[in-house]
């Protein structure tokens, strides 16, 4: 369903208990994003009517998320801050093709994959934290991320026929489970 290729390791489960408080912040950004990623996409697509209608709903769901975190922070007494991002968005990013149509392809695919690994990470969240405040919000936030995913997908088979979709899917998250894998020294929703 989510496309991925690789589970998160227990590696970045350690990180997260280690640094929540980070991870919370981080998570924040993550939804500043997404909202700022769809609405880059609504201005470079607008000719694409759906695109631009999916993309609406997008940046305003990303958007309540990004209070819900903030209203989280504050009730922990954790200050939202500036952090170092991790290197995973910069790196998926730098997979994506320069030519349209496949750029579009690309763009709404690598959003895609990084929904879905969102989508996944609160999962496991969601099952791991003994907080029940935490594993409530987590996993409230499962099926957003997923219909996030499932839609990016869906926008990629406007560009270009869905056997091409599938197939530079199916190479982009190989290269996103190898990323993943290599990990991250920084404790992050995607290191």
């Amino acid at each position: 369903m989510l496309s991925l290729r690789s589970p998160s390791s227990a590696r970045w489960l350690a990180q997260a208990d280690a640094h929540l408080d980070e991870i919370l912040v981080d998570h924040a950004h993550c939804e500043k994003k997404a909202a700022g990623v769809a609405m880059n996409l609504l201005f470079a697509y607008v000719d694409h009517v759906e695109l631009a209608r999916e993309m609406t709903e997008i940046v305003n769901e990303e958007l309540e998320h990004f209070r819900m975190v903030l209203d989280l922070l504050e009730r922990r007494g954790i200050p939202f801050r500036k952090l170092a991002p991790s290197s995973y968005g910069q790196r998926l990013h730098e997979r994506i093709r320069k030519q349209e149509p496949d750029r579009a392809v690309d763009r709404l695919l690598v959003a895609g994959l990084i929904e879905a690994r969102s989508c996944e990470r609160f999962s496991l969240l969601g099952d791991h934290v003994t907080d029940p405040e935490l594993r409530d919000f987590y996993r409230g936030l499962f099926e957003s991320e997923a219909r996030h995913h499932a839609t990016y997908v869906r926008l990629a088979c406007d560009f270009a026929p869905e056997a091409q979709v599938r197939e530079r899917l199916h190479w982009l998250a190989a290269e996103e489970a190898a990323i993943i894998e290599a990990g991250d020294p920084v404790a992050r929703m995607h290191s």
